[in-house]
């Protein structure tokens, strides 16, 4: 869930999402579920050339596991928070693991 809550903190944000596919999208982030389903307004592909039949899409929603990755800008990241948040969710894992 920790990606989740930081993924929604980064809404009307552009973003690039790699897919599994090789293809690269950009656009602004317009929503996100707990199954990191995206969905983008105002896209463009990043290899125009290469996939010249998406230069008409303006929205796309994502299935989260075509994912391989999303490029965030480094401005709008807190690095820190998300760091702390890391660790305590980390520490309620093990603090469950060894309660069994």
């Amino acid at each position: 869930m920790l990606f989740f809550s930081f993924f929604k903190t980064l809404i009307d944000e552009q973003v690039i999402v790699e897919l599994k596919n090789d293809m690269s999208v950009r656009g602004t982030l317009k929503s996100v579920d707990q199954f990191l389903n995206i969905k983008l307004d105002d896209v463009s592909v990043v290899d125009e050339v290469k996939y010249p039949h998406l230069s008409a899409v303006k929205n796309v929603f994502i299935r989260g596991s075509v994912v391989r990755y999303v490029h965030l800008p480094g401005a709008v990241v807190d690095t820190a928070l998300l760091e702390d948040a890391t660790r305590k969710e980390a520490a309620s894992q093990a603090s469950k693991m060894g309660g069994r």
